[in-house]
């Protein structure tokens, strides 16, 4: 079974299940699942769970993301892009790098954001998108977020181009119209493409051409390890004894001690076998283990 993490480029115009479908077919995976999901508007780094690999997305899901975006002042949108029809304009009163600079500087730091209608988020197990294409608007409540650095790469009298690092559950295009109100006009989204999802900053990503290109010739492209985004955690090595143990769910007992907290598992071949818990004292539980892992 295939089974690992490919960095795909999502590309602009295909939502972020459709190019994941297209990807598991291509692979020929039983089981897939991509991390933190773009806007058909959106390209950029879409990190997708293969196999067994699926079992730690939540891992990824948790890292911070780097997005550059353009912001299209003087009019904002049903959807807060440009798929949405214009439902209001204003004028943009004119503003010099300084006012920018102390504008984004209130943005930096944890606050609340309240997310946009046109969202997957449910309400009574409906997603928000669809309430919104039927008219309807629901009361939301407003999410802690962090924005870990908010910059200005370029502007213009009517556009702005940013850059920000952001904690999961941030919406950018929410925090684009909240930057063009700051700066006393409206705004939407032009354009939005993810930079990379901690910790694949510097991994390479691949197209979905260069992954049917790649499985025409008969050599698919490499997987990341289901390990890849674990490097924070601790490793334990286990000897054939220990692994038998932790694979019939029992604890063990390390040599050495380990923090309280999440652990990496590895049997006597140094193959990854799954995450265990260890309890701060010298025994190690295990937690969440591969199907097959021997």
């Amino acid at each position: 079974m295939t089974s690992g993490i490919i960095l795909l480029d999502k590309p602009a115009g295909l939502s972020s299940n459709a190019a994941l479908q297209k990807t598991r077919r291509m692979l020929r995976a039983d089981k897939a699942g991509h991390v933190g999901s773009l806007d058909p508007l959106a390209t950029g780094m879409l990190p997708i769970c293969l196999g067994e690999a699926t079992k730690i997305a939540g891992d990824i899901l948790a890292g911070r993301k780097l997005y550059r975006f353009t912001v299209a002042l003087g009019s904002r949108t049903a959807t807060g892009d440009t798929e949405g029809a214009v439902v209001e304009t204003l004028p943009v009163p004119g503003f010099d790098v300084p006012r920018l600079e102390l504008v984004l500087g209130q943005f930096h730091g944890r606050q609340a954001q309240i997310p946009p209608m046109y969202s997957a988020l449910k309400r009574d197990g409906q997603p928000l998108y669809k309430l919104a294409r039927a008219g309807i608007e629901v009361a939301r409540a407003a999410r802690d977020i962090d924005i870990f650095a908010l910059t200005l790469r370029s502007h213009s009298a009517s556009q702005l181009e940013l850059e920000v690092l952001c904690s999961k559950g941030t919406y950018v295009r929410t925090l684009a119209e909240d930057i063009a109100k700051a700066l006393g006009t409206c705004g939407h989204v032009q354009s939005l493409r993810r930079v990379y999802v901690e910790p694949f900053g510097a991994a390479q990503m691949e197209t979905l051409e260069s992954i049917a290109q790649a499985v025409e010739a008969g050599q698919p492209p490499a997987l990341l390890p289901a390990d890849a985004p674990l490097q924070h955690m601790p490793a334990v090595a286990l000897d054939p004894k220990a692994t038998d143990r932790i694979l019939h769910g029992q604890s063990i007992a390390t040599d050495t001690a380990i923090a309280s907290g999440r652990v990496r598992l590895y049997d006597a071949t140094a193959v990854f076998i799954g995450i265990g818990e260890s309890d701060g004292a010298g025994s190690v539980r295990p937690k969440r283990l591969f199907n097959g892992a021997r």
